[in-house]
């Protein structure tokens, strides 16, 4: 049995990744593409806590082993069917006795394992300290409606290294932006499926990344990737409003009207009763125009008001085509000079 710190665990990545912990644990958050074996069920976990709690650690393992005995044979069956070329990985919360133990099983049956030290906590420790060292990170910032999701998607057509965060979120990030998507991941996940995408990059190339605020509907960017794309060189696209408005119909107009108007209806507090009730029945007019251009007014105010917070030093770009690969390659074009003046200032 082989431990690995999780720079070198992550490395593996040939290799499936059997995850011990409970169900629960596994579905706040794990690493992508991993496979769940319990050890315990939520349930029995809760029950050797309290024991070992109340009573200490030998009543706790000798439950814990009363519980594990029946499992065992499907345990090894299972572990069998996952290796690649007789080979896991194999971790836990902390890298402790519920990875040991099914380490020491599979390995009985012939499968050479390799140990996440420090478990999920060491990888996630890593996470935070990675997506917050990126040198060549670049956001994209604008005003809601310009496009930078699709900028983004046509930089990655041309060979440019993105994070989709909206993508990974599930949520295109206001108030209407869950509409028509999956259910959200849990903060974890989001956060470890960002950090699954650097993985596969070169940090020696440029990064590109929507600028978006802490949270992306429920879920929160880590802290570490927040501050980083504060001080990133950051590029305030600049889009013809009527262009906006535009991408707002073309994008929000198909979706189901319950969930639009519900979701109108969230922003009372900010936009007020009257403004509220207005945008409301110009909607069920379908007046699609006037509801985006009213709707733009806001978003506006809530995107200058967050510039204002958090003093970025914003480079801005004027784009008057609302083609996303002709702007795509306009960025590209503009990003030595942008580059450059970052430099002079700091």
């Amino acid at each position: 049995m082989a431990r690995l710190n999780p720079s070198d665990f992550i490395k593996l990545n040939d290799l499936p990744i059997v995850d011990v912990r409970s169900p629960g644990e596994f579905s706040e958050g794990h690493i992508p593409g991993a496979f769940n074996m319990p050890l315990f069920t939520d349930e029995e976990r809760a029950i050797i806590g309290t024991l070992y709690k109340n009573k200490g650690r030998i009543p706790a393992v000798e439950k814990g082993l009363q519980i594990v005995g029946p499992k065992m044979a499907d345990f090894a069956q299972r572990a069998l069917e996952l290796a690649k070329n007789g080979e896991l990985r194999v971790h836990c919360w902390r890298g402790g006795m519920r990875s040991e133990s099914m380490a020491w099983l599979f390995e009985r049956v012939g499968i050479k394992c390799h140990l996440l030290e420090g478990g999920y906590k060491g990888y996630r420790n890593l996470l935070l300290e990675m997506v917050g060292n990126l040198p060549n990170l670049i956001v994209i910032e604008g005003y809601t409606g310009s496009g930078k999701t699709d900028i983004l998607k046509e930089l990655r057509n041309l060979g440019e290294q993105i994070i989709d965060l909206e993508g990974f979120a599930n949520h295109r990030g206001s108030a209407f932006g869950g509409i028509g998507q999956e259910p959200q991941p849990s903060t974890q996940q989001f956060q470890n499926l960002i950090f699954n995408e650097i993985l596969t990059f070169d940090l020696n190339k440029r990064i590109w990344i929507e600028g978006e605020s802490l949270s992306v509907g429920r879920v929160f960017l880590p802290d570490p990737l927040w501050k980083a794309m504060n001080s990133a060189l950051n590029i305030e696209i600049q889009v013809l409003k009527e262009h906006r408005i535009q991408r707002l119909v073309d994008e929000y107009g198909p979706l189901p009207s319950v969930q639009m108007e519900g979701a109108i209806n969230t922003i009372v507090q900010r936009l007020g009763s009257k403004t509220m009730n207005e945008i409301l029945q110009k909607y069920q007019a379908k007046n699609l125009f006037d509801v985006a251009e009213k709707l733009l007014n806001y978003y506006d105010q809530a995107y200058l008001y967050s510039r204002e917070k958090f003093k970025k030093e914003v480079n801005g770009i004027v784009l008057s085509s609302d083609n996303s690969m002709t702007n795509a390659i306009t960025l590209i074009k503009k990003i030595p000079e942008f580059q450059t003046l970052k430099q002079a200032i700091s």
